[in-house]
This record gives structure tokens, sequence and C-alpha cells, in this order.
């Protein structure tokens, strides 16, 4: 029988490699992002940390973001408008977004207008996979197709 010493290492070194595999995962993400930019304005990524360079708290985990150069009309000069996008990261054996994050995702999205609500996942080996939230639904998209 195992001590709850031996239970308690365990359960930190299993809280190591998903915090690991959720930085490497933020990490993939940015670059493909950058990797995929061929015209047009840069996209910057914002990472939400915690207070010891955890994930933080709420639903988004990278943030999109680049000056819209578009006309608008208005009061609005070209390049005073955003585009934003919200990213959720699934690293490792994460599972999908559940109906309740599909919500709040939503209502984030309407709250900033962000274009776009996107997963990434990563799992180790394999390749950097994006989905699109429509409707309910993730659709697999190619980062081109977003950014």
């Amino acid at each position: 029988m195992r001590s709850s010493r031996q239970i308690e290492r365990e359960c930190q070194k299993a809280a190591q490699r998903a915090s690991r595999t959720c930085r490497w995962a933020k990490t993939m993400t940015a670059w493909l992002i950058s990797w995929s930019q061929t015209k047009g304005t840069k996209w910057h990524i914002v990472d939400f940390v915690g207070p010891n360079g955890c994930e933080s708290r709420g639903v988004v985990d990278l943030l999109a973001v680049r000056k819209n150069h578009s006309v608008c009309g208005g009061i609005l000069k070209r390049g005073d408008s955003l585009d934003i996008v919200l990213i959720q990261v699934k690293g490792g054996s994460a599972p999908f977004p559940t109906q309740e994050d599909i919500d709040r995702l939503k209502e984030v999205a309407k709250y900033h207008r962000a274009r776009a609500i996107v997963l990434s996942e990563w799992k180790a080996q394999t390749r950097l996979q994006f989905y699109v939230l429509k409707r309910n639904r993730w659709l697999p998209i190619e980062p081109e197709e977003v950014f």
C-alpha cells in the first residue's frame, strides 16, 4: 500500500508534467500563428499566466490581437480598430471544452467583439491542430484561415 507521502509526490509529478505540457502547447500555438502569417499586419499573442507562471483563471488562454488597417468610417480612422481572436489551448490528454466553457467563450467573444474563437490542440509528437467555433461545433481549420 502506498503511503500518503508517495501519493503526494506522484500528484506533484503529474502536476509538473501537466504544467510543462500546457506551456509547450501555448508555445507551439504562438509559433504556428506567427509562422503562418505571410502578409498583412502581424498578430501579437498575449499569454495570461498566473502568479507562479502557471495557468491563470478564466476560459481564455491566449489572445491574438492586431491592428485593423481597413477604413472604418465615422470618427475612427485607419488603424484605430483592432482584430481580436480568443484562443483556448488544450495539451496532452486534456478534453475538449464543455458546453459551459463554450457558452463562456461565446459570451467573452461577444463582450470583446472578437472575430473568432479558436481551439488549439497539441499532443506530443503530433501535428498541432486548430479548430474554430461555429454554432457550438469545433470545426478543424488551417491557421491561415483565421490568422
